[in-house]
């Protein structure tokens, strides 16, 4: 394999993983946005009571009615690493990528895909 065709697949490479992440990225900037009270710009207890339904797909609740606070409150909970009874976008973020192996199977799929292809070229150029 020539210099240039394993440059050329490198660079693919890292553009397909790029184009993946930036995907991630805007989708959960959307969830974030649709979750948001628009008035503090954080994900708030009320603001994930009231889109729950439509964005998450969250409309049971512990009756089969609406979501309860008390289950919002507990969401809201497990991803608030400053205690202010909120989200901000990083606490979503990172709370999504957490709850989510999904995603992170893919990073370290990417990252492992990064790696081998590195020490593919290092051990051809030697």
């Amino acid at each position: 394999m020539n210099h240039h065709h394993q440059q050329k697949q490198e660079s693919s490479t890292n553009v397909a993983g790029g184009v993946q992440a930036k995907s991630l990225l805007l989708l959960l900037r959307a969830r974030f946005r649709l979750l948001a009270d628009l008035t503090s710009g954080a994900i708030t207890t009320e603001s994930l009571r009231r889109s729950a339904a439509s964005v998450l797909g969250l409309g049971g609740g512990a009756v089969g009615g609406e979501i309860t606070v008390e289950e919002t409150t507990a969401m809201v909970q497990e991803g608030d690493q400053d205690s202010d009874n909120t989200l901000s976008k990083v606490e979503f973020y990172v709370l999504m990528v957490r709850l989510s192996p999904g995603i992170m199977g893919d990073t370290e799929g990417w990252h492992d895909e990064a790696i081998a292809n590195k020490l593919l070229h290092s051990t051809l150029l030697v």
